[in-house]
């Protein structure tokens, strides 16, 4: 604060002074290509149409781009900008802006909203921060109030969660959790200040750290650490880090930026399952995106047919005892007990088993049948009967009756009435 007395003269020289020592700390205005203008005035313009003024932070705008007003969701063409009374077809940011906008009713409009490019931003109601209690507060700080939190251009009611202790005592320094009533375009390090309306009393301010707090607040510790919001999450897509920190990041794996903890539990978890399913390995399709995307980094683990298992494995099914049986019973398989259902889904799924109407047969043995059928229709092309493809293939009306709709489904043979004729993929040889 400086002591000022314009009329008289006194304290000039101190402002200008100090005006300069703000200027000289204050960092130049960093177009990371992520614009938003906090409105704080809203008029219709004769001629024009619908006018808004801010300070423009974050990025550029030109005339004919397409923003998004938030919290409202409405969307708008920039028809033309203006600085200081000179047109602009583009600024930059760092700059006091007037947004003609078209496609956007002036009187949807308020002081407190925001424009912003389009998937830019994760608009947020609920916030974690810093906040520097006022000395001459006469008061702790605590949940208990009605409070009202600035932030950007905007005034908006707040219920306040204090962190990690139960009030913050005049002049101290705490974190709270600020529950807002619309969700806004902020970012960490965002500067607010926080007034109770009950006292009518200026309370303090503070800094945004997180904007999209995944902890409960018994165990929040919020932070500006980019590595705090990874390891919280353990795996964030590297195109959300940017809204969620206003940093960018290579991705770590994939499209995600991942926490090592993270990377290395995952990674632990696949290999354990591929060892736990055995040579049969494990079906893919039971892993998540994250442990598939894991899974294509180690090379210990080989993926074929749709299942993981570790390299050196035997694949067991090509000799699996079960389809040693179903060759040589070909046309009276027997029951598969004993054999576990994953083996039973994987023999069906690699084409080693044919199962219909809960019966199973070797493919060899579909093979013959069609075969045996095709010699049979090849004398009596009129058709042929279940009773006479049973005592051909030596098999029971058990089994011949789901080995003929499976050939009846696949188009070796036709149904008709109670006969069965040639179809389009029936052996020609015999």
């Amino acid at each position: 604060m400086v002591d000022v007395d314009a009329p008289a003269g006194i304290g000039l020289d101190a402002l200008r002074a100090a005006l300069d020592r703000l200027l000289a700390a204050t960092p130049f205005a960093t177009d990371r290509d992520r614009p938003r203008l906090w409105v704080d005035r809203v008029f219709a313009a004769k001629g024009s149409g619908t006018v808004v003024t801010g300070t423009l932070t974050g990025g550029a705008i030109a005339v004919d781009d397409e923003l998004d007003v938030l919290p409202t969701q409405l969307r708008g063409r920039v028809r033309a900008l203006q600085s200081l009374k000179r047109a602009h077809d583009r600024i930059g940011p760092g700059h006091r802006v007037a947004v003609n906008l078209s496609g956007v009713p002036h009187d949807r409009l308020a002081r407190g909203d925001a424009l912003v490019r389009g998937g830019q931003w994760r608009p947020t109601r609920t916030v974690d921060a810093s906040l520097r209690v006022l000395d001459a507060l006469q008061h702790d700080v605590s949940r208990r109030g009605a409070f009202a939190a600035y932030v950007g251009s905007g005034e908006h009611a707040v219920r306040v969660r204090v962190l990690g202790t139960d009030a913050i005592e005049p002049g101290g320094t705490g974190f709270v959790r600020l529950h807002l009533p619309v969700a806004l375009p902020l970012v960490p390090g965002d500067r607010f200040v926080l007034r109770e309306f009950g006292r009518d009393e200026t309370v303090g301010g503070g800094e945004v750290l997180d904007v999209a707090p995944v902890l409960p607040a018994a165990k929040a510790q919020p932070s500006r650490s980019v590595d705090r919001v990874i390891a919280e999450r353990g795996w964030v897509e590297a195109d959300d880090l940017e809204p969620l920190t206003g940093e960018r990041r290579p991705p770590t794996l994939g499209r995600w930026v991942v926490a090592p903890d993270a990377l290395a539990a995952t990674r632990d978890h696949v290999l354990g399952a591929v060892e736990a399913a055995g040579p049969l390995g494990v079906d893919v399709a039971t892993f998540d995106d994250y442990e598939r995307a894991v899974l294509a980094t180690i090379e210990e683990v080989r993926v074929e047919g749709g299942r993981a298992r570790r390299g050196a494995a035997h694949d067991t099914l090509a000799t699996h005892p079960y389809l040693t049986a179903l060759e040589r019973a070909a046309f009276t398989p027997p029951d598969p007990e004993g054999v576990s259902r994953v083996e039973l889904r994987e023999l069906v799924r690699r084409g080693l088993v044919v199962e219909r109407d809960g019966c199973y047969f070797a493919a060899t043995a579909i093979d013959a049948a069609a075969r045996v059928i095709a010699s049979l229709l090849a004398t009596t092309p009129g058709g042929v009967t279940v009773a006479q493809v049973r005592d051909a293939l030596g098999t029971t009306r058990k089994h011949a009756l789901p080995l003929l709709a499976h050939l009846d489904a696949t188009g070796v043979t036709r149904r008709r009435d109670d006969v069965r004729i040639a179809g389009p993929r029936l052996p020609t040889g015999t």
